[in-house]
């Protein structure tokens, strides 16, 4: 049975103090809080529960990391996390949040769906589910911070196999080493059923926030007000996956303005059915630098909002600028393939 770890960098404010309390409360757990003396953290389930001062970082969360990164890679290999995190002002909990499971991927941790519960300092990103819930602001916090715990406790996967796999990009096979790269990874995939879906220029709208009736209503149907290849190719292939794989250039830092659009359009879908069975991959590849971005960018509106399962080293992240410039990286190839093997090993529900 796997030992439950509480990482509590910061002196908890009485709300934290409560949150630790609805999520824990099915769970044995020990405290760690001296980060220069951490036990042995793989194969175990951790709890960060970060209160954040006016800057948004936490330096003995800092610790925490260089400590584990110093380890090596694998420092967290076989763990699963879940985050708490609460700020007295307004700024910095998501982005905060992003960070740690980040850093917690790359060294080997995952996620389930739906990792995280954040309050902001008046609770005001809690106004929304008033209404789902009819409790008050605190009481919604509390309320998901108890049915994190359960499903975290809960949480037993195993390997799917025969998996499904669904390819998502919108770049041009000519051009782009990002796909390139895919094709590397794909390589070493066979026997599994993959489906790719080009995002074409002029094939798909942005959401522009439908009414919440409305975009259930749609929804239901497994359809959305704008319809096009969202609704007659990506919500069919998505129902039907075990896993998505993001195929993303980084343009300006930022993820392709067709992707953001599916990602936009996942809503009317996810009104109708959730998907904590389904676990996210993606292949990232800059001209320069900031690859992380994009992979937090993903975290957030995938792991954290839609629910995607985040299986541990989620992301392949390359640096290669001019074209074919990815097949001169060095041991490109074996990475790719060690990727595959990833892949196809933590496909799981």
């Amino acid at each position: 049975m796997k030992k439950y770890y509480l990482i509590l960098p910061e002196k908890p404010s009485s709300l934290l103090e409560k949150m630790i309390e609805k999520t824990t409360k099915d769970i044995d757990y020990s405290i760690l809080t001296d980060y220069e003396t951490l036990p042995d953290l793989k194969n175990a389930r951790l709890i960060f529960a970060i209160e954040l001062p006016i800057t948004g970082v936490s330096n003995n969360l800092n610790i925490f990391f260089q400590k584990l990164f110093q380890r090596g890679y694998d420092s967290l290999l076989g763990s699963e996390g879940i985050v708490l995190i609460h700020s007295r002002y307004q700024h910095f909990t998501k982005t905060e949040a992003q960070s740690i499971i980040l850093k917690s991927n790359l060294l080997g941790c995952r996620f389930p769906g739906r990792p995280m519960v954040e309050a902001t300092g008046n609770l005001d990103n809690f106004i929304p589910l008033i209404k789902v819930y009819n409790l008050s602001l605190e009481e919604v916090c509390l309320f998901l911070c108890e049915e994190l715990g359960k499903r975290f406790v809960q949480d037993e996967i195993k390997r799917i196999e025969n998996p499904k796999i669904l390819v998502l990009h919108s770049s041009n096979r000519k051009y782009s080493n990002t796909l390139t790269l895919w094709d590397m990874v794909k390589e070493n995939l066979n026997g599994i059923d993959i489906t790719e879906i080009n995002i074409q220029n002029g094939t798909i709208v942005d959401c522009i926030g439908c009414p919440y009736k409305t975009c259930k209503h749609y929804g239901e149907q497994t359809k959305c007000f704008y319809g096009g290849v969202v609704v007659t190719e990506v919500y069919p292939a998505i129902l039907e996956t075990d896993s998505l794989v993001f195929i993303c250039p980084n343009y300006n830092d930022m993820i392709t303005a067709n992707l953001v659009a599916v990602i936009n359009r996942l809503t009317a879908l996810f009104r109708k059915v959730k998907f904590y069975d389904k676990t996210l991959f993606s292949i990232i590849v800059s001209g320069h630098s900031g690859g992380d971005a994009l992979a937090k960018q993903l975290i957030s509106s995938l792991n954290i909002n839609k629910t995607f399962r985040l299986p541990p080293y989620f992301a392949l992240m390359a640096v290669a600028n001019d074209k074919g410039a990815i097949n001169k990286v060095s041991n490109i190839e074996e990475i790719a393939k060690k990727f595959a093997l990833n892949i196809k090993h933590e496909i799981k529900s």
